[in-house]
């Protein structure tokens, strides 16, 4: 394996090298290497610093941000030079944004000269704190699961290995024993993302709705279900709304998200019902009973996996202004549509032979700035998770 730095470590660098004017903020899924990133750029940088977690702290100690700050200030006075504290899992800490502000506003009253890095793998967690206390003092800084080029790059996988084993760095040693694969997926990364930023932190009435949710909306990835269908799919699964907040929520994981209907009318796109998408398409294949051969030799089967697949890409570059719908009139569709910049472009995924009357249908309809066809015969569905989606505009 060689030892991959992410693009994100030098644009984190360059704002340390900066004069002090914000909070960086790293978000981001569990297992995407955000550590790692920051663990990077501290030692490239070589400034002061201090790297902290607030993973196993107790719960309700207000005092422990406190104390490892005011150390970062004795250490930054007594060297009279900049310095850099990193925090990890934030959001563990009670009421932290509220101690953050606090003590970031003493720092710049006092010409403190702390850069401050934090983490969370709780992007809605994050958000609602940054929102609430900390507004104009942070800037975003969104990590998204590995793409297929890195793990190209960092474990040489080919884009059928990207499409079934997904982009789980940690997971990339074991995909020659796919039991064990599966099995890591399911019990390490799933499991502890759901129990630990979801159940721990977030006001869930029906824990086990939310799992059946997840694990149901996965094995839909790159398909659209109606959430009057999902009601009638799912045991005790109360409402509607119960259901899309709870999908946001997963959203906000970086497991699964409900990719919007496309549609002129912005009340249009809201009301529609989802087609699910994953984030990594571990979380879709870890629980198939078909392994990567079988896979591979099933066409219709392989057909939805590249499809979401190609998903999984498209939202890696959600946060650099990507926008990423669907289209369905009847029984015309079009796997996704992309808005950037105030044009939006057409993507049919087909991997053989298939007729393609709706991206026509669409066509005629919306005269969208550009459309492609994804196939064996044009641009194949392998060069497009290799292309930044901004360049089809």
């Amino acid at each position: 394996m060689t030892t991959i730095q992410r693009s994100y470590l030098e644009l984190i660098k360059s704002r340390l090298f900066e004069p002090i004017r914000q909070i960086q903020v790293l978000a981001g899924p569990r297992q995407v290497g955000k550590t790692t990133l920051v663990r990077q750029v501290l030692e490239v940088c070589q400034i002061p610093n201090k790297y902290v977690s607030a993973d196993a702290i107790a719960a309700g100690d207000q005092g422990w941000l406190d104390t490892i700050w005011n150390e970062a200030r004795v250490f930054q006075k007594a060297n009279n030079s900049t310095y850099i504290l990193a925090i990890d899992e934030i959001q563990k800490v009670f009421q932290w944004s509220e101690k953050v502000k606090q003590l970031w506003d003493e720092d710049r009253a006092n010409n403190q000269s702390i850069h401050v890095i934090l983490l969370g793998s709780s992007r809605l967690l994050l958000q609602q704190g940054l929102t609430e206390s900390l507004a104009g003092r942070f800037e975003l800084i969104h990590i998204p699961h590995w793409r297929f080029s890195e793990m190209n790059s960092a474990f040489g996988f080919t884009p059928e290995e990207y499409a079934w084993f997904g982009s789980y760095p940690g997971a990339a040693n074991l995909i020659t024993d796919e039991i064990r694969w599966k099995n890591y997926v399911r019990e390490s990364l799933i499991e502890t993302a759901i129990s630990k930023d979801l159940l721990m932190l977030t006001r869930v009435d029906k824990p086990a709705l939310l799992r059946n949710l997840f694990e149901l909306g996965s094995n839909y990835s790159g398909q659209i279900l109606s959430y009057t269908k999902l009601i009638g799919q799912l045991q005790d699964a109360g409402n509607t709304t119960t259901l899309a907040h709870y999908l946001r929520l997963l959203d906000g994981a970086g497991l699964l998200t409900g990719l919007p209907k496309f549609a002129i009318d912005a009340a249009r796109t809201k009301s529609s019902s989802p087609r699910f998408q994953v984030f990594n398409n571990a979380l879709m294949n870890c629980y198939s009973h078909q392994n990567f051969s079988e896979a591979k030799a099933n066409p219709e089967l392989w057909g939805r996996v590249v499809e979401s697949a190609v998903g999984t890409h498209l939202l890696t570059y959600r946060a650099e202004g990507i926008e990423i719908f669907y289209y369905r009139e009847g029984a015309d569709e079009v796997d996704y549509i992309l808005t950037y910049k105030g044009k939006f472009i057409a993507l049919e995924i087909k991997t053989a032979k298939q007729q393609t009357k709706g991206l026509s249908k669409f066509i005629s309809k919306f005269s969208p700035h550009r459309n492609y066809l994804i196939s064996p015969e044009g641009i194949t569905w392998q060069e497009l998770i290799k292309l930044n989606p901004a360049e089809l505009f």
